[in-house]
C-alpha cells in the first residue's frame, strides 16, 4: 500500500518485549538524543542489562546490539508479552502527571504531523541501528487533541487496574505501565482515533526512520508500523522547553559586537539578569553567553530580519525565535550555516550551555522556548520548525516497554 492510500490514525496492539528482572529501573534511560557521554558511563555502570547498550552501540557497532538483544530474549533477560496489547503508561512527579497510550502506530499516513526539520546524520545513525536489530527499541511522543473514548480508557486503567510495572527511576520520576488486551476496548480506541491526527512532539529522527524502513520492504509487514507513546494533549498538555545553542570558535566578544550592527545588545555582568530579561521579551531575543558578560539581544531591525527570510514562509514561522536564529542571526550575522558540526546543542539546562560554551572558546546562544500553540499551527499548515526548535516533556522513558519484528 503507498503511502498517498494510507489514512487515520492507526495505533494497533503489539507484544511487548519488556525486561524481566528485579531492579527494573536500573535498566532503563533517558532518550537516546539525551544521553550525554558522562551519563551513558553511568548507566552502562549502573546495571549490565541497561538498555543503553542497545540504543547507543556506537558507530559501526549496530550487530552487537543485535546480538546482545537476541542473548538477552534466549536466555530470558527480555520476554515477550503474550497476547498482544496496547499499554497505558503513566509518569508522575513534582507537580505533574502524563497519561497515555503505547502502541504501534501507522507509518506513511497523513495524520502524523511532523513539525521539525531533520538532520541526515542521525536519520542514518538510528536506521542502521533499526535494520540490525530489526526492533524498535523506544516509543517516539505523539500528542493528539482527544477528550474521547481513548482517553476515557486511559485513566480508567490507570485508576482501576494493577499495574504491571510501577518504578521510580533516579530522576525521582515514577513510572506505572498496564495492558490493554481486551480486543472490543482495543476497537474503541481505534475508532475513536480513526479521524484524529497527531503532532511529532519528539521523535521526529525515529520517525523519519520508520519511513525509510517501510521503503525497504515493499510488501506489508511488521515495518508498516513503528512504536509510539500517544498523549492526549488536553487532558494532559504538554511542558515545552528550549534548546540552547552552541557555537564553537565564535568568540562572546565577536559574537556580541557583530550582533550590534542589526540587534539591540544589552550587556549584563550577572547572566541571571540576562535571563531575566530573555524571559519577559515580548518578540525575538536571544542571550548570549560565555567567557565574559552576558548580552542580550532584542528588536532586530525588521528589514534586514525580513530581507533574510526564506520565500514562501507564512507569517506564523517567519515569527518563530528559531526560524530568526537559524535563517538571520546565524547565516546573515554571524557567517555560520546551521549544520550539527558548526552548531551544537544543549537541552533545557542554560548554565549547561555557557560551560560547553567555554569549553570550546565559543558562545552560548541561549532561547526562549516556544509557543505550544505556534507549534501546532505551523505544523497544520504542512510547514516545519528549524531543527532541533522544540522539546516536549515529559518525554518516555526507554526499557519499560519495546517491539521486536519478529514478535510483532
Amino acid at each position: 500500500m503507498e503511502s498517498s492510500e494510507r489514512t487515520g490514525l492507526m495505533l494497533r496492539p503489539f507484544h511487548g518485549v519488556r525486561f524481566a528482572i528485579d531492579d527494573l529501573a536500573a535498566v532503563t534511560s533517558p532518550p537516546y538524543d539525551l544521553v550525554s557521554p558522562d551519563e551513558l558511563r553511568d548507566l552502562l555502570g549502573r546495571h549490565a542489562n541497561n538498555v543503553a547498550r542497545l540504543i547507543l552501540p556506537g558507530v559501526s557497532h549496530y550487530a552487537d546490539a543485535r546480538e546482545l538483544l537476541v542473548r538477552w530474549l534466549g536466555s530470558g533477560v527480555l520476554t515477550v508479552d503474550s497476547p498482544p496489547g496496547l499499554y497505558v503508561y503513566e509518569q508522575s512527579g513534582a507537580g505533574f502527571l502524563q497519561r497515555g497510550l503505547i502502541g504501534a502506530v501507522g507509518v506513511g499516513t497523513a495524520s502524523i504531523l511532523p513539525h521539525e526539520d531533520v538532520m541526515p546524520g542521525p536519520v542514518a545513525d538510528r536506521l542502521a541501528l533499526m535494520r540490525a536489530t530489526e526492533a524498535n527499541l523506544e516509543p517516539i511522543f505523539l500528542l493528539y487533541e482527544g477528550g474521547g473514548t481513548a482517553s476515557r480508557l486511559v485513566d480508567d486503567v490507570a485508576t482501576q487496574g494493577f499495574p504491571l510495572l510501577d518504578i521510580r527511576t533516579s530522576d525521582g520520576v515514577r513510572h506505572r505501565l498496564w495492558a490493554v488486551t481486551d480486543p472490543v476496548e482495543i476497537a474503541a480506541v481505534g475508532e475513536d482515533l480513526r479521524d484524529r491526527r497527531a503532532l511529532i512532539a519528539d521523535g521526529h529522527h525515529r520517525y523519519a526512520t520508520y519511513e525509510a524502513l517501510r521503503r525497504d520492504h515493499p510488501g506489508p509487514g511488521p515495518w508498516d508500523y513503528g512504536l509510539a507513546f500517544l498523549v492526549d494533549s488536553l487532558a494532559y498538555p504538554p511542558d515545552l522547553k528550549a534548546i540552547h545553542r552552541v557555537i564553537p570558535g565564535l568568540s562572546l566578544e565577536e559574537a556580541a559586537a557583530r550582533a550590534k550592527g542589526a540587534w539591540q545588545v544589552h550587556e549584563f555582568s550577572v547572566l541571571e539578569d540576562a535571563l531575566a530579561g530573555l524571559a519577559t521579551a515580548t518578540g525575538p531575543a536571544f542571550v548570549l553567553a560565555g567567557d565574559g558578560p552576558a548580552h542580550l539581544l532584542t528588536d532586530p531591525d525588521p528589514l534586514q530580519v525580513g530581507r533574510a527570510m526564506p520565500a514562501g514562509r507564512s507569517a506564523r514561522w517567519r515569527s518563530l525565535d528559531t526560524s530568526i536564529l537559524t535563517a538571520f542571526l546565524l547565516p546573515r550575522v554571524w557567517g555560520i550555516e546551521d549544520s550539527e558540526q558548526a552548531v551544537l546543542v544543549v537541552h533545557h539546562d542554560p548554565l549547561a550551555a555557557v560551560r560547553l560554551a567555554r569549553q570550546h572558546g565559543g558562545t552560548a546562544v541561549l532561547l526562549n522556548p516556544l509557543l505550544t500553540e505556534d507549534v501546532l499551527a505551523v505544523a497544520a499548515e504542512g510547514e516545519r520548525v528549524p531543527r532541533k526548535s522544540t522539546s516536549f516533556g515529559p518525554k518516555p522513558r526507554t526499557g519499560l516497554v519495546m517491539r521486536t519484528f519478529a514478535s510483532d
